[in-house]
C-alpha cells in the first residue's frame, strides 16, 4: 500500500478502530524551515509504501510560533507504534533530516480518544486552525482526567455565549493518567484569537462551571497553541 493525501490535511478524528493517539512536537527554528519539514515529510512518505498496517493517519501541523510541527498520528495499539519503531522509522526521519538538518524532536506522548463535541449534520465547515490546548495535572489519577473533560462539557452545554467560530473538539486522556490534550477545530486563527478576546478567561464565559474548569483541584497548567493543517496521510490503495 502507498501513502494517501487527505484533503484539507484534516484526519479523521472519530475513526473507528483507533486504540491510540501519539502526538508529538518538532522545533525547526523558522517558517521556512516549518515549510520545508512538511515538504520533506510529504516526500519522503509518499515515495514510500506505507509503514505499518496498524498506522490510521499520520497528520503533521504547523505552529503559529513559526518554530514548532506538531505530528498527531492515530494507531491500532502500542505494538502496531513499535514495530514502525523498529523498521521504519530511523530511515524516514533520516532521509526527512538530510533535507532540513537540525531538528529537534520532543515531547511525544500517547493519548486515547476520551469524548468529542462533533458538528451538527450539514455542517461541513472545513477548519483553517487547529487549537491544541494541553493540560496537565500533578499526578496520575484516570477518574481526575475523566472528571475535568465532563466538566468542560458541562461548561460548554451552559455557556450563554459560545464563539461560532468553533468547529469540533476531541479531548484525549494521556496513558499516564496525568494529562488531557485537546484537538479543537476552529473555522481560522482569528476566530480563536476573538474568542480568547473575549470576556472571561480564555476561551468560556464568567460563568461558575467554566470557573471549575479553570481551577479543578490538582491542575498544574494547561497550554494553549494554534496551528495551521499541513499535510494528513492515509494508506491508500
Amino acid at each position: 500500500m502507498t501513502a494517501h493525501v487527505l484533503p484539507h490535511a484534516r484526519p479523521d478524528l472519530t475513526r473507528p478502530g483507533v486504540g491510540l493517539v501519539k502526538a508529538s512536537t518538532w522545533r525547526v527554528g523558522t517558517p521556512e524551515r516549518q515549510r520545508a519539514a512538511v515538504d520533506a515529510i510529504a516526500r519522503t512518505w509518499l515515495a514510500r509504501e506505507w509503514p505499518v498496517e496498524g498506522l490510521l493517519s499520520y497528520t503533521v501541523h504547523t505552529g503559529a510560533d513559526g518554530d514548532t510541527l506538531l505530528h498527531y498520528s492515530q494507531w491500532r495499539s502500542e505494538e502496531d507504534y513499535q514495530e514502525l519503531v523498529r523498521t521504519e522509522r530511523t530511515g524516514r526521519n533520516a532521509e526527512i533530516d538530510a533535507a532540513v538538518p537540525g531538528i529537534e524532536r520532543v515531547a511525544l506522548h500517547s493519548y486515547r480518544l476520551h469524548r468529542s463535541a462533533v458538528p451538527a449534520p450539514g455542517d461541513d465547515r472545513v477548519p483553517g486552525c487547529v487549537v491544541i490546548v494541553d493540560v496537565e495535572f500533578d499526578g496520575p489519577d484516570p477518574a481526575r482526567q475523566s472528571d475535568w473533560v465532563n466538566a468542560v462539557f458541562e461548561a460548554l452545554d451552559e455557556d450563554p455565549e459560545p464563539h461560532p467560530g468553533g468547529i469540533s473538539a476531541h479531548f484525549h486522556t494521556g496513558l499516564d493518567a496525568t494529562r488531557v490534550l485537546n484537538y479543537a477545530e476552529w473555522e481560522s486563527a482569528a476566530a480563536h484569537e476573538e474568542a480568547l478576546a473575549a470576556p472571561g478567561e480564555g476561551v468560556g464565559g464568567l460563568t461558575p462551571r467554566w470557573r471549575r474548569v479553570r481551577t479543578y483541584p490538582g491542575l498544574v497548567r494547561s497550554r494553549v497553541r494554534r496551528y495551521t493543517p499541513a499535510l494528513s496521510l492515509v494508506a491508500g490503495g
